[in-house]
């Protein structure tokens, strides 16, 4: 029996539950609407297929859509483009059955020497599931020094749900959780049968009541730039803005860097931090890699 994709069939369900009918441009039927949302065959409609398929691409059966037609559900559900994107992962199948282990992510050493380099600004380097394979010396003041922790602890999203300190650094602690999770969540999309985050999502539900919450909300984000609101500490409140780079030759790895608007007080509280921890040894390179 072909497998279900049952990632594929919770997505959908979610997506239409959450759609629009008057957005839509879907004329009012005088029909009662028992719950929110599009009905299925008002996707269908809209997208331009049958109510029979799109009933079993909801049903997660094994349908292999043209690209158009993933388009066209896009369009209908309303996505943006990192929902559209999750659900051409989610249609594609994800990784072949009996492959091997992923290896274990790596840092190159020219890729130190630029977080070294970027010393007066945090930067961190994440990997898949968000693990952090590096940070530089003004990261590791600003959030947390990972390289302290187990190579397993070494992980974002767990840092942020079962960190006490993660949760009192962030004043916009619930608003960056969550893209923590709908992050992960796009993750897993490009890739459902990976032991590893599959471990990490299930360790995360058992031990985090909002993780477990979010994560059935089956909502997606991709992080490329944005703004976190901290109360650090030794410096007080500031707010950073983040860009992310992907790196070449690494699809799986993502630098990010941190920056204050020139003139700010959270720029002077950044600077201010840079000068208190001068004296720490400079240096990204953790003991071990996160394990895969």
């Amino acid at each position: 029996m072909a497998k279900t994709n049952k990632e594929l069939a919770d997505f959908l369900r979610r997506a239409r539950g959450q759609g629009d009918p008057a957005r839509a441009g879907l004329p009012a039927d005088g029909r009662v609407r028992r719950v929110p949302g599009l009905r299925r065959e008002e996707v269908a409609f809209l997208a331009g297929v049958s109510t029979d398929y799109y009933t079993r691409l909801e049903q997660g059966r094994p349908i292999t859509p043209s690209p158009a037609v993933v388009e066209a559900l896009g369009r209908a559900l309303g996505l943006d483009a990192t929902g559209r994107a999750h659900l051409h992962d989610l249609i594609g199948g994800g990784a072949a059955p009996g492959r091997r282990p992923r290896p274990v992510q790596r840092v190159r050493p020219g890729l130190y020497q630029l977080l070294d380099s970027l010393d007066g600004e945090p930067a961190l380097v994440l990997g898949r599931r968000t693990d952090i394979l590096a940070a530089n010396r003004m990261a590791k003041a600003l959030f947390s020094d990972f390289d302290q922790r187990p190579p397993r602890e070494r992980n974002y999203a767990r840092w942020m749900f079962l960190d006490d300190d993660a949760r009192s650094l962030f004043v916009d602690w619930e608003d960056q959780a969550r893209a923590a999770v709908e992050s992960l969540r796009f993750e897993v999309g490009r890739d459902p049968d990976d032991p590893a985050t599959l471990a990490l999502v299930e360790d995360l539900r058992a031990r985090s009541r909002a993780f477990d919450e979010w994560w059935e909300q089956h909502r997606v984000h991709q992080r490329t730039h944005g703004s976190k609101r901290l109360r650090h500490p030794l410096v007080g409140e500031l707010t950073v803005d983040y860009e992310t780079l992907a790196l070449p030759g690494d699809p799986d790895t993502t630098l990010f860097v941190y920056t204050a608007e020139a003139g700010s007080a959270s720029k002077r509280a950044l600077d201010l931090l840079a000068s208190w921890t001068l004296t720490d040894a400079p240096g990204a390179r953790a003991d071990h890699a996160p394990e895969s």
